[in-house]
């Protein structure tokens, strides 16, 4: 007689795991104390049960029961995505045993130790598990005290692993010099990194040099680079194709910048120094994805970025909410909307656009097929003249209208291709099936059986 294991969760909450052959969603034990007993006492779930995640998180993990644990999920494969994240008291021997878990373990995928310490003392045992090219594809290191000597080690390392696809080193503290250096010569030999997000470190602009000197190397991998709060001072998109022209912009504040970077493009950033770099990043594919709301675009900035971004001709998305824009800037935009046959999103909010600048938006839809939406504040800003109001009004209501006409243009067009591709998948079937009746006929002569005319000529 088989019986139920419960999984108790503090005093009250039970969960009943019915189905032992296959993992179960997760084994969800964040907030809760485990001690080195309670830890071992899992043991008796781990070794009848796998799971999806296992969630660590805030445990207070001390180094006997992290190293009790880890073996466990270890030996059992108990979980294909792990979360240790806020466990500060690991240790030495608990990151040890984490090391072992992730070098020998081969279903483990997702490892979460977001806010634990990886020091110089532990940080050799992850990088020997790293060189090896196990199961693991996204790694998570946020706010691990990575900077200095354990990014070393595990940049080096990394140089030789083929499945890591993602690696999350915000909030490290990580320096625009020997930090940032050891991340470019790490690209110049990864290729296999998609994601990497340096989010909330110091990179300045100096460090982002030395990044993309890495990606210059590059001819695929990297797709995804999150630079927000980096301290980088500007940053400009170009086509690779014109690199010889380069557009910069004038020096500005801390900008806070995320930038999906999918294709051959150009950063340009230019410090308080007025010192000039410029780096191509060769991606495979195409920039789709541009978000620099909150920051100290301007005007000028986006007549800059314009002209990057219609000869670029890719980008799908492209934030600008909170960017200092006047009329001035709306115009710029509005002819790169005019331009573009693929950009679906525009996000214009929180700007100073007026009549002008609505005029310049309107026009622009009225050319453009691609737009679905364009995000703009709601209520009309003051004018000197009052009728204006209501003229910016009447160009709010005709900007969305020419939104909505080509959200049924893109739908119609789609539901045609669609009726397209049945059609032709229709008359592919049909012709396969008169090839099959005509093969069939001769056999039935082969077989001696009489159809209708060889009984008429008998």
């Amino acid at each position: 007689m088989r019986h139920p294991l419960f999984l108790v969760s503090g005093s009250s909450v039970r969960e009943e795991l019915k189905d032992l052959t296959q993992r179960n969603e997760c084994l969800d034990l964040k907030g809760e104390k485990l001690d080195y007993k309670a830890c071992e006492s899992l043991e008796e779930i781990l070794k009848r049960v796998q799971f999806k995640v296992i969630d660590l998180e805030q445990t207070n993990l001390d180094e006997d029961g992290a190293s009790a644990l880890f073996d466990m999920i270890e030996y059992y494969e108990s979980a294909t995505h792990l979360n240790i994240s806020f466990n500060k008291h690991i240790g030495t021997r608990g990151w040890q045993a984490a090391a072992h878990m992730m070098r020998k373990t081969s279903s483990l995928q997702y490892l979460d130790a977001r806010n634990t310490p990886l020091l110089d003392h532990s940080a050799p045992f992850v990088a020997r598990a790293l060189r090896i090219s196990g199961s693991l594809a996204v790694l998570h290191l946020e706010s691990a005290g990575l900077s200095g000597r354990p990014l070393m080690l595990l940049a080096t390392a990394l140089k030789m692993n083929m499945n890591l696809r993602e690696l999350y080193l915000a909030d490290n503290k990580l320096n625009g010099l020997q930090d940032s250096a050891q991340l470019g010569n790490l690209l110049k030999f990864n290729y296999n990194i998609q994601i990497l997000d340096l989010r909330n470190n110091h990179i300045l602009d100096s460090g982002l040099a030395y990044v993309c000197e890495g990606l210059k190397e590059q001819r695929k991998g990297l797709v995804t680079l999150k630079v927000i709060y980096a301290w980088i001072m500007a940053v400009v998109i170009q086509p690779f194709s014109n690199v010889p022209n380069l557009r910069r912009f004038p020096p500005q504040d801390k900008i806070k910048a995320e930038i999906y970077l999918f294709s051959d493009c150009e950063i340009l950033c230019k410090n308080k120094q007025d010192e000039e770099l410029h780096c191509i990043v060769p991606c495979t594919q195409s920039l789709e994805t541009l978000n620099l709301g909150h920051n100290s675009v301007g005007n000028e900035g986006v007549h800059k970025l314009k002209d990057g971004l219609i000869a670029n001709r890719s980008v799908l998305r492209l934030g600008l909410a909170s960017t200092k824009l006047s009329c001035e800037g709306a115009v710029a935009v509005a002819e790169f909307i005019a331009e573009s046959p693929r950009l679906l999103r525009l996000d214009l909010r929180e700007n100073e656009i007026k009549t002008g600048g609505l005029m310049a938006l309107s026009l622009a839809l009225k050319v453009n097929t691609s737009l679905l939406r364009l995000d703009l504040d709601r209520e009309p800003k003051k004018e000197t003249v009052k009728s204006f109001i209501e003229t910016q009004r009447a160009l709010l209501a005709e900007i969305q209208n020419g939104c909505k006409r080509n959200f049924i243009l893109a739908k119609e067009k789609e539901e045609t291709e669609q009726k397209m591709r049945q059609s032709a998948s229709m008359a592919e079937i049909a012709t396969e099936d008169g090839t099959t009746e005509e093969e069939e006929q001769p056999a039935s002569e082969e077989s001696g059986e009489y159809t209708g005319e060889r009984w008429r000529r008998r």
